[in-house]
């Protein structure tokens, strides 16, 4: 068989192809409908309009939310910083409270424990017992003594001192005076003698020294 017999039998094959072969299918391309297609976006464009707005209205609620637990915040805090402050100045009231008592205290056992240093045993009475007495009341002397400087430390430890008065001018708001004196060798409106202590609770009056003045 030759080329050309060959070529005649391809293009006869071909031509039978192309004739039994329906095309039709492959140039009606299907048309879209352009109002379904426009209605179609016109709806997708209003339903995202509405989730824009309902989107904005949750941001404006939870914008408003926050902004009322910002206030609400601040006025709990405004609260808890006055209740704070309150319990600290009741706590500072009863503090001292507590401290004026224990200084009551305080002045018993000083009156105490000067009363015993002034002791002088009389010659002529109870003489047989006389060394007895005289250990005895120093015995007691010492633990005053002894008790008074503890109560001393345990007012230093809540940070309360004694006032120092005697030989200072007179300070009123310090003092109070109780008494006038006139030594001519001291100096005016000096303190001769402190008839009660007076105490500061750090750089506050806890309670006034009562005082005896200088005045010539």
């Amino acid at each position: 068989m030759t080329t050309e017999t060959k070529q005649d039998e391809l293009l006869a094959a071909l031509q039978h192809y192309l004739e039994e072969t329906d095309f039709a299918h492959l140039t009606s391309v299907e048309q879209p409908d352009l109002t379904a297609l426009f209605s179609d976006l016109a709806g997708l464009k209003t339903e995202v309009k509405a989730e824009s707005r309902q989107f904005k209205a949750t941001l404006d609620s939870l914008s408003d939310a926050v902004e009322i637990l910002k206030t609400d915040n601040q006025v709990l805090a405004d609260e808890l910083a006055k209740a704070n402050e309150r319990l600290q100045q009741q706590r500072r009231e009863v503090e001292r409270a507590m401290l004026v008592e224990w200084l009551d205290i305080y002045d018993r056992l000083d009156a105490g424990y000067r009363a015993v240093r002034q002791y002088r045993p009389v010659d002529g009475l109870f003489r047989h017992s006389k060394k007895q007495d005289v250990r005895f009341i120093a015995s007691v002397g010492e633990g005053q003594e002894i008790t008074l400087k503890r109560l001393e430390q345990m007012l230093q430890r809540r940070r309360v001192y004694s006032i120092d008065c005697v030989g200072q001018p007179f300070d009123a708001r310090t003092m109070t005076t109780i008494a006038i004196g006139n030594d001519p060798s001291q100096a005016n409106a000096v303190v001769l003698e402190e008839l009660r202590k007076g105490f500061l609770l750090e750089d506050q009056v806890l309670r006034l020294a009562e005082v005896k003045v200088n005045k010539l």
